[in-house]
């Protein structure tokens, strides 16, 4: 029987002995009352939780972001046409952990002109090898590199851009940026022409703003 939605239940069961109708309705109580906190509720102890969970959240994402994943941004065109201009894209800070850079990976390094500014571009000479550029075309130990991800602003190839034959040092790479014709990389930098291997923060992977695709 019912007298009020603040009253507890009384549960009944009907049987043979009137006895053993009566179920001791104290273990069934229940709160009718919508929205009522348990009796034992402690807000403190909750907030607590909540705070714990939180910062735990905060120092695994600030911690994957400094020793697993980089996140980096092109500005200029000068990854045309494998980069947008203005993309976003993440990077493996754990890609060279156990391997060195190979030609053609796009690396994320600090530029060495103003190490507080991030740089992305592709590796194009390995350590110990002699780099030249003549007519836009990259010679490797004075062999031609073949490449098929190179671009050049309006099909016109910008000898400026050419290069002497030089020796790429131990623990240095060479890189340059895909359009080769607006490009700032290893051919104008001033401090060096080369990237040392400690500036690398890692191996770009795929963009995700303003589209997602994945890098080669």
């Amino acid at each position: 029987m019912y007298n009020n939605l603040d009253d507890d239940i009384e549960i009944i069961y009907w049987g043979e002995d009137e006895e053993d109708d009566i179920v001791n309705s104290e273990k069934f109580k229940k709160r009718r009352r919508r929205g009522r906190l348990p009796e034992d509720f402690d807000l403190r102890k909750e907030a607590m939780n909540w705070l714990k969970l939180i910062v735990v959240a905060v120092i695994l994402v600030v911690a994957i972001n400094k020793l697993v994943i980089i996140n980096a941004r092109v500005p200029t065109g000068s990854m045309e046409r494998t980069i947008h201009e203005k993309s976003r894209m993440i990077g493996s800070r754990l890609a060279y952990l156990f391997s060195e850079p190979e030609r053609g990976d796009i690396i994320i390094f600090r530029f060495p002109d103003n190490m507080k500014e991030n740089y992305v571009k592709r590796v194009i000479g390995l350590p110990g090898e002699y780099v030249e550029i003549r007519n836009g075309i990259v010679y490797i130990d004075d062999e031609p590199l073949e490449e098929d991800y190179t671009y050049f602003d309006d099909g016109i190839v910008d000898l400026k851009g050419d290069f002497a034959k030089t020796q790429v040092p131990e623990g240095c790479y060479f890189v340059l940026g895909d359009n080769r014709n607006n490009s700032h990389d290893s051919r104008t930098w001033k401090t060096t022409h080369f990237v040392k291997e400690n500036l690398i923060l890692g191996k770009a992977m795929f963009s995700y703003y303003p589209k997602i695709y994945w890098l080669k």
